[in-house]
């Protein structure tokens, strides 16, 4: 998995050395994402994503200023829990993907109003409880995609090349013509034409979808609006976690990945596009 929109930030580029490292390390990751995507069967593809989400988990309490070790094995096991009920009464992954959307849509609400960022310290509850949001439903949307029938590990796929190409063209956008500021207080570097350059990225994946299912034209027109709404609110989980890390003062959520910093830096905006590209999936193909 990787980050959606660090092309968003026109400043702030890594070193030459450092480049080589995020390259590698890209690469590596690329690699075996997409092995575990198409070769896993689903459950043993949905216990590798749950521990890829656990981790982020460990980054997640970091964000949240839950400290103490114990309360965080604890607070790690209730995610996992959380996961296992949501694989064992599938009834309920609808109602979950349908309230991550609408959360991202609240937090969107949010994010515009804000006008200055205060430094927090010590345990923010809620944040846990958002934690259910940002890392349990993500997840479950992966798992509901992977899922579906014939086309599943494809969309699955889909969904990290939305990510990937929205990234890349993101970033030449934003280096090429990025002035006008997105979020200046939240992220100061992300840029309006690095979001033109991310939806030309879901412009071009959405015709070749179409393209290689040989979609017909109302389909084709949905994909295209779905994978748009996809990129868009991926911007969202960028800006958000950019936020709770302006809040605590952190640079990077970890450094478990050597020159891209934590797994959530890699996957926020994955967290926030994945429930909405779920729910347009199982809309087109269901």
């Amino acid at each position: 998995m990787t980050k959606a929109n660090d092309g968003l930030e026109k400043s702030n580029q890594p070193p030459a050395g450092g480049i080589w490292l995020r390259l590698r390390t890209a690469l590596i990751l690329g690699v075996v994402v997409i092995a575990v995507i198409l070769w896993l069967p689903t459950p043993v593809f949905a216990i590798g994503m749950a521990l890829v989400l656990l981790l982020a988990g460990v980054e997640w309490c970091n964000l949240a200023g839950l400290t103490q070790p114990a309360l965080r094995t604890l607070y790690l096991f209730a995610l996992a829990a959380v996961m296992a009920l949501c694989w064992f009464q599938p009834n309920f992954q609808l109602g979950l993907l349908t309230l991550g959307v609408l959360w991202w849509a609240w937090q969107t609400l949010l994010l515009v109003q804000v006008r200055d960022i205060t430094l927090r310290s010590g345990l923010q509850p809620e944040l846990l409880l958002n934690g259910l949001v940002i890392l349990v439903v993500p997840w479950v949307a992966l798992v509901v995609l992977h899922q579906l029938p014939v086309v599943g590990s494809s969309l699955v796929l889909f969904l990290m090349l939305l990510i990937w190409s929205a990234d890349s063209l993101a970033y030449f956008a934003g280096r090429r013509w990025g002035r006008t500021k997105l979020a200046p207080i939240i992220s100061p570097g992300k840029t309006r034409a690095g979001v033109y350059g991310a939806l030309a990225g879901a412009v071009i994946c959405s015709v070749t979808l179409a393209l290689w299912l040989q979609l017909d034209v109302v389909e084709s027109i949905r994909v295209l609006m779905i994978f748009g709404a996809t990129v868009l609110i991926s911007v969202i989980g960028d800006l958000y976690e950019s936020f709770l890390k302006r809040q605590r003062g952190l640079k990077d959520s970890g450094d478990l990945l050597p020159g891209h910093g934590g797994l959530l830096d890699r996957i926020d905006s994955l967290t926030a596009a994945a429930p909405l590209f779920a729910l347009g999936m199982i809309w087109v193909f269901s």
